[in-house]
């Protein structure tokens, strides 16, 4: 929709993916599963696993400082920095402060956004809305997630899902009329919650001897509820973002969705009626990172293999914890 001020765009893109690598033959030895099972089932071969001890505002600091290195923008320019996560350093401070100290970013302020797989596209309006407010002209906005510090690697129906990354984009506003983040549609529903969370650690249930004995700080999801409403909601805001701006699959360039699972992919592909060739997919090396899985396919498309020219209409959509999901319509401007 047309804003006072403009729409915001993506100037840059940063990245940073740890160095460790855990294959599904390494899970192989771990537990009761196999590579022919992992594949099958979700598309991944391997993921990423961050040195332990480094924390999140590690790869988050990373991935800032190449986004802000490819614009050539000095950091002290920013006017705010929202960093999509559920795996911070801490529980407070927040990883956006770190991530703001480690740059020297002085002018700019910042905050944590907590919404799991949804993480980065929340963040990603909020961050497109300070620009078209007026009062911000430039945004970082990071998705960054250490899962490997929240799953068990004895349960095998989690463990094989998860990877560490982080992927950054800087927010302008855009010099031209029509392009940049164009719309969203964005949902969230608290009776999803019982099954996908991480039951201890809140206010409600602190940390004890108990609820560490009991695995209780670790990912528990219902696969099979969680499958069913990613496949149904992720489809849905991607079709009515679409239809709220006479748009359809046909007009789509690329369409990026959360990296949690090749089936669910491939299922709200062909709701949107777009042939696979067309759909961004880097879950077989990085898995499920969490709020990473966009910015990271933002990454592939726009620096590894660049595939989006200016007037590409781009979708961007995802499910999460919560439940929490939503697509944002974005026109290329580059």
């Amino acid at each position: 929709m047309p804003t006072p001020y403009g729409n915001a765009y993506i100037r840059s893109v940063g990245r940073f993916v740890p160095a460790g690598r855990l294959t599904n033959q390494d899970l192989e030895k771990m537990v009761d599963t196999s590579d022919e099972w992992i594949r099958a089932r979700t598309g991944i071969r391997e993921r990423r696993i961050l040195e332990p001890g480094l924390g999140n505002s590690y790869m988050a600091i990373r991935a800032a400082r190449e986004c802000l290195e490819r614009a050539d923008v000095n950091p002290i320019d920013l006017d705010a920095i929202i960093v999509g996560t559920v795996t911070p350093d801490t529980p407070f401070a927040s990883t956006a402060g770190l991530v703001q100290q480690a740059l020297g970013a002085r002018r700019a302020w910042g905050f944590d956004l907590s919404s799991a797989c949804s993480g980065f596209i929340f963040s990603l309006t909020v961050g497109a809305q300070m620009i078209e407010s007026g009062r911000s002209q430039k945004v970082l906005v990071i998705g960054s997630d250490v899962m490997s510090s929240v799953v068990d690697y004895a349960d095998r129906n989690t463990c094989v899902l998860f990877g560490d990354g982080a992927g950054a984009v800087l927010l302008e506003r855009v010099p031209e009329a029509g392009y940049g983040i164009l719309d969203f549609v964005h949902r969230v529903d608290g009776s999803g919650a019982e099954f996908l969370n991480i039951k201890a650690g809140g206010s409600r249930m602190p940390a004890s001897i108990e609820t560490v004995k009991n695995k209780l700080h670790f990912v528990f999801q219902d696969g099979r509820q969680v499958y069913k409403r990613a496949v149904t909601e992720m489809a849905n805001v991607s079709l009515q973002v679409l239809a709220n701006n006479h748009l359809n699959g046909k007009d789509l360039a690329l369409f990026v969705p959360h990296q949690a699972n090749l089936r669910i992919i491939e299922a709200c592909a062909a709701r949107l009626a777009i042939g696979m060739d067309r759909v961004v997919v880097n879950i077989d090396r990085y898995a499920n990172t969490n709020g990473a899985t966009i910015p990271l396919c933002l990454y592939d498309i726009c620096v590894e293999q660049p595939r989006v020219n200016k007037g590409d209409y781009l979708l961007m959509s995802a499910f999460g914890a919560g439940f929490s999901w939503g697509s944002i319509l974005l026109r290329w401007w580059q």
